[in-house]
């Protein structure tokens, strides 16, 4: 089953759609909880790009009103960012000192490996261990997935390292793998303005509405099709469905819908500028991060570029050399690059100019 909830009052509203769901048929009170948000920045949420702290702040209430005292909030933010700035910065901090929830930042933990569907993946000891994970992603769109939710959210549990490696390996089939691996309680979806062009945001689309479910595949499979993708689109997606960890959504899902009368009049669909933007870039295993930010220059120059070469970008280029342009350090083998680690886009944009 899906529930739905829509309006303003966000912190209500997610205490809301949890009580109509059906969390409670898993939850226990003697159980550890963690809460994983997705803070990929340190941007406050109104940009798009991070989970609200009063979706945060809705799941506590919820948890304690059943009398479940063990809870933390976990997380490891992208490459390039550190994640204790992300929780000051995001607001997460308010929730620790009023609450009493400690604050994890992933990127100090201990971390085990686990193999699955052919990977070794290394993976969170205290994510791994905690007996139920709630995962609580942004829907918003990403330039090298098309979406990004409930699934690809689980890649903060990973040390730095690992999420580069993840993309040498291709992204998807490792999402799904560790998804086999990282198995989630439930999904609290933030709905409320996620960035439909970008997963770090600038372009929030204000949808207000929270949505609530236990399958990770189910979940997203919903939420791609809000945005105008179907799941099959979405290679992890149909990847995790052939590994069997979930269906997708269809008119056999139960789906609870509250507060309809505050439903969005129109669904705004992502406006797939990434996918646009493919024709002028050789990626050979690029981080998000630094693919991002080349995607968020070219759109902002209006998709011109210094000559007809492809600008290269990714982990296999480095120790290489080209004539054309190369962005981040992995390419500074290059007459021409961008420097850092990740490169900001504006120093890619002035570039461009």
């Amino acid at each position: 089953m899906i529930a739905v909830n829509y309006g303003k009052d966000w912190i209500k509203k997610t205490t809301e759609v949890l009580s109509a769901s059906d969390i409670d048929a898993y939850l226990k009170k003697e159980y550890s909880v963690s809460l994983k948000p997705n803070l990929v920045s340190p941007k406050t949420s109104d940009n798009g790009s991070t989970t609200h702290i009063e979706v945060l702040e809705g799941i506590i209430i919820f948890l304690k009103d059943r009398g479940i005292q063990k809870i933390n909030i976990i997380e490891n933010s992208a490459m390039g960012y550190n994640t204790k700035e992300a929780f000051k910065v995001c607001g997460y901090e308010e929730l620790r000192k009023k609450y009493g929830v400690p604050l994890v930042d992933l990127n100090d933990d201990k971390f085990i490996t686990l193999k699955s569907s052919g990977f070794e993946i290394q993976i969170s000891e205290t994510a791994f261990k905690t007996d139920f994970l709630i995962n609580v992603p942004v829907l918003k769109a990403h330039s090298q997935t098309r979406l990004t939710c409930c699934m690809k959210n689980l890649k903060g549990c990973m040390p730095k390292n690992e999420m580069r490696r993840f993309h040498t390996l291709g992204l998807d089939k490792p999402i799904a793998a560790l998804n086999a691996l990282l198995k989630t309680g439930y999904c609290v979806v933030d709905g409320i303005c996620g960035d439909l062009s970008f997963e770090e945001g600038g372009n929030p689309v204000e949808a207000n509405r929270v949505i609530a479910g236990r399958n990770p595949v189910l979940v997203d499979s919903f939420c791609a099709r809000l945005i105008g993708y179907d799941p099959d689109e979405i290679k992890y997606l149909s990847l995790g469905k052939e590994m069997m960890l979930g269906e997708y959504f269809s008119d056999k899902t139960k789906i609870i819908e509250l507060n309809a009368n505050e439903k969005p009049l129109f669904y705004a669909k992502s406006d797939r500028i990434a996918e646009k933007y493919k024709k002028f870039i050789n990626d050979d295993q690029a981080c998000s991060v630094c693919y991002a930010a080349l995607i968020f220059a070219l759109h902002r120059n209006g998709g011109k570029k210094p000559d007809d070469k492809k600008i290269c970008i990714g982990q296999g280029f480095k120790n290489k050399s080209g004539e054309g342009l190369g962005i981040g350090n992995c390419a500074k083998g290059f007459k021409t690059y961008v420097k850092g680690c990740p490169p900001k886009a504006v120093d890619i944009l002035s570039f461009l100019k």
